[in-house]
């Protein structure tokens, strides 16, 4: 056995090299398991994405967890993001890429267009496309530095039409949020391609694969996300409505195609005494809630988002606060919404529902029969995502939920 005395040398270890932090982040992305692929690895080892966010600190850049806004609007929306590392790593490895695919990016910026060059190679074609100018030029300077821009053809343009003067494609990744699949996506997609996009569910993204089988597409793989919200033709943002304002400690709901609600009523609720139901179903510390939250946007027909501030929450207006949105069961001037609370068993939390209203109890009693059915019925499975166009009838759709959108009708299946 060793008795010599040890000591500490981190304050004087040089700092990490730009390589270091790459391969520290191919780790991190490794534990997480959004990096499967041995091509899909290289390629995070290698791209320096430090590049696009200049003004962001070097090593935030190489956190897996890190999302560095590039642009807002008038209004403060973020409008262009260098996307988390782990959110782009799961992309690619839900498009499956293989060397010399033709691949068309929706929502430009530069690194998630290298990592694909990277990995389709010298054979391959990227098309990387985006409505803003600014934001193209500033992929265009990234891709020079970095060497991509012999592999990528950046195109500014609404990302609703594609970019069919490049098509077919093999896969077509989208970037930003989307509420709708455009025509033009599934026609420029070769049969049997993938479309990779994060769609909008009433208020709820996801990010999944969809496979095109002739004129429809069909998921293979649901995976929780947040992208900035798309432009153009395809715009179509969900509204926010205020039932409390207040420095830090604002609460609304996100609405997304729900009936409109009676907002002072609602106000009103907020402001009674909260009534609770619990589910006697428990979820470990690390288990993640998004398919339970998707099973009950399927089951439940008034289900916007609960947003709040942390302010909300330290105030008690509200028990739980997410950045994605709670999901809350509305009846008039009365809501519930999804909550846990801690068990006598370690890193265990039960599902329950509070309730705000004059039918309070009862709403949050609903809420929480639906928990009870998913776990019964449903805590082993995963929804099935099919989208057909617009105009489909609806003998020719899957039993499920239909969400109607101006250019497709997406259906959400459970086994």
């Amino acid at each position: 056995m060793d008795n010599a005395p040890h000591t500490t040398t981190d304050s004087t270890d040089p700092p990490a090299t730009e390589q270091q932090m790459r391969d520290g982040m191919v780790r991190e992305l490794i534990d997480m398991g959004a990096v499967r692929s041995p091509h899909v690895l290289a390629a995070f080892r290698k791209v320096p994405r430090h590049l696009a966010a200049p003004d962001e600190d070097l090593g935030k850049t190489y956190q897996a967890e890190n999302a560095t806004i590039t642009k807002r609007d008038a209004t403060g929306v973020d409008i262009s993001s260098v996307s988390a590392a782990r959110v782009q790593a799961m992309q690619i490895e839900q498009a499956d890429l293989r060397p010399g695919m033709r691949v068309l990016e929706i929502g430009s910026g530069g690194v998630n267009a290298a990592y694909l060059a990277e990995i389709v190679g010298p054979n391959g074609l990227v098309v990387s496309l985006d409505i803003d100018g600014e934001v193209t030029a500033r992929a265009e300077k990234f891709l020079a530095e970095t060497g991509y821009d012999r592999q990528v053809r950046v195109v500014t343009g609404d990302g609703a039409f594609g970019a069919a003067e490049h098509a077919p494609y093999d896969r077509v990744i989208v970037t930003v949020q989307a509420a709708d699949i455009p025509p033009a996506w599934t026609e420029q997609l070769v049969d049997g391609g993938r479309l990779v996009v994060p769609l909008r569910m009433r208020g709820m993204t996801r990010t999944m694969p969809l496979v095109r089988h002739g004129g429809r597409l069909v998921s293979d793989g649901v995976e929780l996300c947040g992208f900035v919200p798309m432009q153009g033709a395809g715009e179509n943002r969900v509204r926010l409505v205020l039932l409390h304002e207040g420095e830090g400690e604002e609460v609304g709901l996100r609405l997304d195609g729900h009936p409109e609600p009676d907002i002072d009523g609602l106000r009103a609720a907020l402001r009674s005494p909260r009534v609770e139901a619990w589910a006697g179903v428990t979820l470990a510390g690390d288990e993640p809630n998004e398919h339970l939250d998707l099973w009950l946007s399927t089951a439940l027909d008034n289900l916007p988002l609960l947003a709040g501030k942390p302010g909300a929450r330290q105030r008690g207006l509200i028990a739980s606060v997410s950045p994605l949105g709670v999901p809350t069961l509305v009846d008039g001037a009365s809501f519930a919404y999804r909550t846990v609370r801690r068990t006598d068993a370690p890193d265990r939390f039960e599902l329950g529902a509070v309730g705000h209203g004059p039918l309070g109890q009862k709403v949050a009693d609903r809420l929480a029969a639906e928990i009870q059915v998913w776990d019964r019925d449903h805590r082993g499975d995963r929804a099935q995502v099919e989208v057909h166009p617009a105009g489909t009838p609806d003998a020719q759709l899957p039993a499920g939920r239909v969400i109607d959108r101006p250019q497709s009708r997406v259906v959400i299946t459970w086994p």
